[in-house]
């Protein structure tokens, strides 16, 4: 099986973390997916598993020389939907970061290409695969808090130095869905209910000179069975704090309630004494699930209309915070 990698930004890793595990994938080229970017690192992460791939300044020209059987798409963020439409359309498998659109034209082109033909795509989720949220989900569907009714969930992250694209909504996105999109997932599923309106909010205020990327959002979602949901992001947690990222989640049920905080996975119900710990772990990995997906083996932990309906819901909560008013779905 050959593989394609466009693009040195985001969450390319989860790619690279799986070649070991895929003796099978032949990662036959890579192409930094724009002429601002160097594919260096991609070249070097490949070679320190064993492969050589060729290099290409343009990536269609890539994907058509090599004709690979699946492709990871890291490039830049405008150009996610565009690079997926593609793959498609050349009948390549698809692995791609989130979000997968950021315009709702550009999701619906990338649905119709979708639906034009018979290969699979996945966002690149791999949070659902850390093993304490892992562990929560696994628990959560096996009944250890009944019936869900409510989940909070939130990102933090450190500012650091970003990158200038950060600093153009043409260009970022937004923090709704470049960071929310994680924690706006974990409501998703982990409820495993669909949406039905958003009312959020977001600001550049204090974001120390990184032009028109919002600093904090909130969201709050109504789900179907009139579950609810808040979601929270910003970028203000200290630099000398442990780690880059506060990941966490609450979830709420009729028997009792699940917390994900650091890492660690924290149940109280009726049959517990008081709030007990749940040991984590995880043997799964996104990408590696996702190829072994297209041979008849595990499926992926997010597939292709949940990536969708993820991506939709992120745009609909830039849309409320950037209109200021509820957005039904």
């Amino acid at each position: 099986m050959k593989a394609c990698m466009i693009g040195v930004r985001g969450h390319w890793g989860y790619a690279m973390e799986s070649l070991p595990d895929l003796p099978q994938l032949d990662v036959a080229g890579v192409s930094a997916g724009c002429a601002d970017d160097d594919p260096a690192p991609l070249v070097a992460r490949c070679g320190e598993h064993g492969h050589s791939p060729e290099v290409f300044d343009d990536y269609r020209q890539m994907l058509d020389s090599v004709r690979p059987d699946v492709v990871a798409i890291a490039g830049p963020f405008e150009l996610h939907a565009e690079m997926a439409v593609e793959a498609m359309q050349r009948d390549i498998h698809v692995f791609c970061e989130k979000p997968v659109a950021m315009t709702m034209d550009g999701l619906e082109r990338l649905k119709t290409a979708h639906a034009g033909s018979s290969v699979r795509l996945a966002g690149m989720m791999g949070l659902r695969y850390e093993p304490a949220f892992y562990t929560a989900w696994r628990a959560i569907k096996d009944g250890a808090v009944g019936t869900v009714r409510m989940v909070n969930t939130r990102k933090s992250y450190k500012l650091g130095e970003r990158p200038p694209h950060y600093r153009r909504r043409a260009t970022y996105g937004g923090t709704i869905p470049w960071v929310g999109s994680h924690a706006i997932d974990w409501l998703m599923w982990l409820s495993g209910r669909s949406f039905v309106s958003v009312h959020a909010m977001h600001t550049t205020r204090e974001n120390r000179d990184n032009g028109e990327m919002e600093m904090t959002a909130l969201c709050q979602f109504s789900l179907t069975d009139d579950v609810f949901g808040s979601v929270s992001m910003d970028f203000l947690r200290p630099a000398n704090a442990p780690t880059h990222g506060d990941d966490r989640a609450r979830v709420a049920g009729t028997e009792g309630v699940i917390e994900v905080r650091a890492g660690s996975v924290f149940l109280v119900n009726d049959g517990t004494d008081g709030e007990t710990e749940l040991p984590v772990s995880c043997d799964r990995k996104i990408f590696r699930d996702f190829v072994e997906s297209i041979d008849g083996g595990n499926e992926c932990l997010i597939g292709s209309d949940e990536a969708f309906e993820l991506t939709r819901a992120c745009l609909l909560a830039r849309q409320s915070a950037d209109e200021h008013r509820i957005v039904q779905f």
